[in-house]
């Protein structure tokens, strides 16, 4: 424990798990396997002798087939309070040779545990910045590993239920069956802002690393938790498309079919409190257009993409279950099958039910 700490990271993190669990979690071969890497990588390879003078080594695998290797020695061990060893990573990562020090102190607060970690001995500033974010997402898979809720512990997602964004990011979750918290909050809400600073819906937070923007929460979403991918492994033209139905749904579809349609008739504001009829005549002739396109890109299969599920489908099944409520647009449905077919295939999922809100 003489290594320099020029320039050290420090970070804290509460945990609902007694110290003991938490701290074996640190120390016990089998727990590492389990969740000592950042999100979206596995531990391939998992040693430990914990032990004053022992060693341990962690081979941490990536999607795309790179391998990441730790290792170091275990310096003081005080079972539930306090563990100390030195790490150098291997081979040919950045700061390979690279000796510092890792202290864990762990104390009782809030009916759980309070974790502090101060990683030391940095060569320089770049470099201790560059474990930030990762050990973030290394102490997310310890909250998983620990909290008798799992990972519905950690991540959360803010917004109404009823929202069709907010229903993107629930369906996408239970595709990767990935436990989760829905806190409900409206749009503006002063609980929100802290999560999204122009208080649109949905927010979400992964532990301390949080996103805005359904399109980008989607995007880490399908990049760190196993399951099925929601973009399509086809090739270039297929991912494309992907993006192109999203775009379509995010720039134009929900503009005319969601804020100037569905709305009207949800939040009417016409006069004695009717649904305003000029401006749902206005966005009928480009939610026809639109609808077109959509039911086109079907082409007699199930989904807009390939013959698997995408974030597409997401972006798009929420809309098509309001549109389907309300007269114009249920007629335009009717006029078209493989919209109606796709939707029928999106209603029969577990996911679909699972997300399904009370409209009221």
């Amino acid at each position: 424990m003489t290594e320099a700490a020029t320039f050290q990271l420090e970070m804290s993190r509460q945990i609902r798990a007694p110290r003991a669990r938490v701290f074996d979690a640190f120390t016990d071969q089998a727990a590492l396997a389990v969740w000592h890497c950042p999100r979206g990588m596995q531990v391939l390879e998992a040693s430990a002798d914990a032990r004053v003078g022992g060693r341990y080594r962690l081979v941490m695998g990536a999607k795309d087939g790179e391998q990441h290797i730790v290792g170091g020695e275990y310096q003081k061990l005080d079972r539930a309070d306090f563990l100390a060893y030195t790490w150098q990573w291997q081979g040919s990562e950045p700061a390979a040779g690279v000796r510092t020090l890792i202290e864990i102190t762990l104390t009782d607060r809030d009916g759980g545990t309070h974790l502090h970690m101060r990683h030391s001995g940095f060569p320089d500033a770049a470099t201790r910045d560059s474990h930030a974010s990762g050990w973030q997402s290394v102490f997310n898979n310890l909250s998983d590993y620990v909290d008798p809720e799992g990972s519905a512990g950690t991540l959360t997602v803010y917004g109404d239920a009823r929202s069709t964004y907010v229903r993107t990011v629930r369906l996408a979750l239970e595709e990767k069956g990935v436990p989760y918290t829905l806190k409900p909050l409206a749009p503006h809400h002063d609980e929100l802002l802290p999560h999204n600073p122009f208080g649109r819906i949905p927010a979400f937070a992964d532990g301390p690393i949080e996103f805005y923007e359904t399109r980008a929460i989607l995007s880490y979403i399908n990049d760190v938790f196993g399951g099925p991918n929601l973009i399509p492994q086809t090739g270039p033209i297929a991912r494309a498309r992907c993006e192109q139905w999203i775009s379509l749904i995010n720039c134009h579809g929900y503009d005319a079919m969601v804020r100037r349609y569905v709305l009207h008739y949800v939040f009417p504001k016409g006069q004695d409190g009717q649904p305003d009829r000029a401006a749902i005549e206005a966005a009928l002739p480009e939610m026809a257009s639109q609808l077109d396109a959509l039911e086109q890109a079907y082409d007699g299969r199930d989904f807009l993409v390939g013959t698997t599920l995408s974030m597409a489908d997401l972006f798009l099944a929420p809309i098509i279950e309001y549109l389907a409520r309300f007269p114009e647009s249920a007629a335009m449905l009717e006029t078209r099958p493989n919209l109606r077919r796709g939707h029928a295939v999106m209603r029969a999922r577990p996911s679909y039910a699972a997300t399904q809100p009370e409209f009221g």
